[in-house]
């Protein structure tokens, strides 16, 4: 019987994991691949046939094909039976998201829609507003939006001035300002729009119809990339909103924001695992058609390297999005001390961590990986005609998106740090021990030649390496640490990619115990030389935060600890690359 985590946000910093504790994407049951399915041949049927014309924005045909994606049921996936959906696992939602994520710019409509659009109500709303609202947008009837930047309130959203003041009769609040880069904002129905009550310090949150009085439009933006998402901004003069359409209780828009938000962070890392995916198949495509100098370019040893590097990373970032994602599923199991929605709302916001590292992390993968597209194709990725071109520009909107990547990196440690300080876990003590007892440290051995304990081993010692700093970095300046925001993003990437390789490794020993020792090697492959490269790159984060800490005590010390902690077994990266890159070659798509 499989163990179930019990494991809270965070935690896996000062915690070992073992691989019967997580979830991988080989264990989707049936009806999970049967939904993916329909994903797909949606895909190939409705979308990819139309990328010009919904690049071009044709008048009307996103919204039509979201209405299409609601009569097969796709919209409703999120939403509860009882509201016309399927209430269907988070994991279950991951995967959606994943096989929509290769469909460009309808992946944000629908994204938006299926998340952003609809969740606020379903997490936030009263039994009425359900009632009057969740059916339709399950079904595909009215399309939804999310109301929340404004030109002067980006990452700092409390900073809003769209205000509501209620009308003199009681029965409306009377909505005036203005908000920016709105997803879907063409052909809306619905929005959640946050705006400050009165003289209020921080955001509420309203239901606002389309149809109600007082709403305009700019013209449609023209952006970089995701060209046929409509984004749009909005204005408020004198809009008004019934006062039964005040969404939660006054003075909780920023909550509500900020849970949202978290929500968005982990969903895209499902998001972009597709887009990444669609772009390999594409790289692979090419390259067993190209030919230079006598051959096709997929023999050469360059491309080899990139097909390789594209499917590791692709490979990892999914390890980590659905380990989280079986987390944040277990963690409203575990939950009966109120509705499943608040549950929900409740583990977004304790694997908020978790969020913020797929968030970059997959974000940054996707990147990786469109590029090397573009460079494999050559001269012909660059131009228009080839796919790898939409991808490329379509990419870059990731680490914008649901609160930028700097803004996640100081995430990833400021709440961490807030964890830590309320106790929810030894963060403090643990990291405390390990400076104390670094000379005994330093002279450990995995003891043992068994693969996957001695990979737990260095893994461990990452771990290590991001206490050893953080304890380091919080005595060295305290309460100003948050203004040294060079040393938080190095400390997050050290973070990000000790999870991702601690997911990876799980993933892999999980698959062994399940599927035998057949075709095991390639999966080892991969772990190998993501862990041997994931220790370089903390090396040199972890000598960034050492040396930026200036007049440190015992900095000799600190400098063999960062190197034995960074110490792995070495690798042959380049045969374990020609293997991982020849099955994909062999395949012409990704099949991992």
């Amino acid at each position: 019987m499989e163990k179930t985590s019990d494991i809270t946000g965070g935690e896996f910093i000062v915690r070992d994991i073992s691989a019967d504790e997580i979830f991988i994407p080989e264990e989707f049951d049936e009806e999970q691949q049967m939904i993916a399915q329909t994903c797909d041949d949606f895909l190939q049927a409705e979308v990819f046939p139309n990328l010009d014309k919904i690049d071009a924005q044709e008048d009307g045909i996103m919204r039509n094909l979201l209405e299409k994606a609601g009569e097969l049921g796709l919209l409703g996936i999120p939403v509860p039976e009882q509201y016309d959906g399927f209430g269907q696992s988070f994991v279950t939602n991951q995967l959606v998201a994943e096989k929509i994520g290769a469909g460009y710019s309808f992946a944000v409509a629908f994204s938006c829609h299926t998340g952003i659009g609809s969740m606020p109500i379903l997490y936030y709303g009263n039994e009425e507003q359900k009632q009057k609202y969740l059916p339709k947008l399950a079904v595909g009837e009215w399309m939804g939006a999310y109301c929340l930047t404004e030109p002067g309130a980006g990452s700092d959203a409390n900073s809003g001035t769209t205000k509501a003041v209620l009308s003199e009769d009681g029965k409306y609040y009377i909505l005036n300002g203005q908000k920016m880069w709105i997803t879907n904002g063409g052909f809306a129905d619905v929005f959640t729009v946050f705006a400050k009550i009165d003289n209020d310090r921080v955001l509420s949150a309203f239901i606002v119809e389309k149809g109600f009085p007082g709403i305009s439009f700019n013209p449609e933006e023209k952006k970089m990339g995701i060209k046929g998402s409509s984004t749009r901004q909005i204005f408020f003069n004198d809009c008004k909103v019934p006062v039964e359409n005040l969404l939660g209780a006054r003075g909780k828009g920023f909550r509500i924001a900020l849970n949202i938000l978290h929500m968005g962070r982990i969903k895209l890392g499902g998001n972009v695992i597709g887009a990444a995916k669609h772009s390999i198949d594409q790289s692979v495509n090419y390259a067993n058609e190209r030919k230079q100098f006598g051959a096709f370019i997929s023999s050469f040893g360059s491309i080899k390297q990139k097909l390789a590097e594209q499917v590791i990373k692709t490979f990892a970032t999914e390890s980590a999005v659905y380990r989280a994602s079986k987390n944040v599923d277990e963690a409203v199991e575990q939950n009966q001390e109120c509705t499943k929605e608040q549950a929900m709302v409740t583990a977004y916001g304790q694997f908020a961590v978790e969020a913020a590292i797929l968030k970059v992390f997959a974000s940054e993968m996707l990147d990786y990986v469109v590029d090397e597209a573009v460079q494999i194709c050559g001269g012909m990725g660059y131009s228009a005609e080839m796919p790898v071109e939409r991808g490329y520009r379509d990419s870059r909107i990731n680490r914008i998106f649901e609160g930028t990547n700097e803004i996640n990196r100081i995430l990833v440690i400021d709440t961490l740090l807030k964890r830590g300080a309320k106790k929810e876990f030894d963060l403090f003590l643990e990291a405390e021990n390990i400076v104390n007892n670094i000379d005994d440290l330093i002279g450990s051995n995995p003891g043992t030649q068994d693969y996957y304990p001695r990979k737990k081993f260095f893994i461990g010692n990452f771990k290590k390496l991001a206490l050893m700093l953080i304890h380091l970095v919080s005595d060295k300046f305290q309460r100003k640490l948050m203004f040294e925001q060079e040393i938080l993003n190095s400390l997050a990437d050290i973070i990000m990619n000790l999870y991702v390789a601690e997911s990876l490794m799980l993933r892999v020993e999980k698959l062994e115990s399940k599927n035998g020792t057949a075709n095991i090697g390639l999966y080892k492959d991969m772990l190998d030389v993501f862990v041997f490269d994931a220790a370089a790159l903390m090396r040199k984060s972890g000598l960034d935060v050492l040396y930026s800490t200036e007049a440190m005590d015992d900095t000799d010390k600190f400098l063999k600890a960062i190197d034995y902690f960074t110490t792995t077994e070495g690798v042959n990266t380049r045969d374990a690359r020609r293997r991982i890159a020849d099955k994909l070659i062999e395949d012409n798509a990704y099949k991992f």
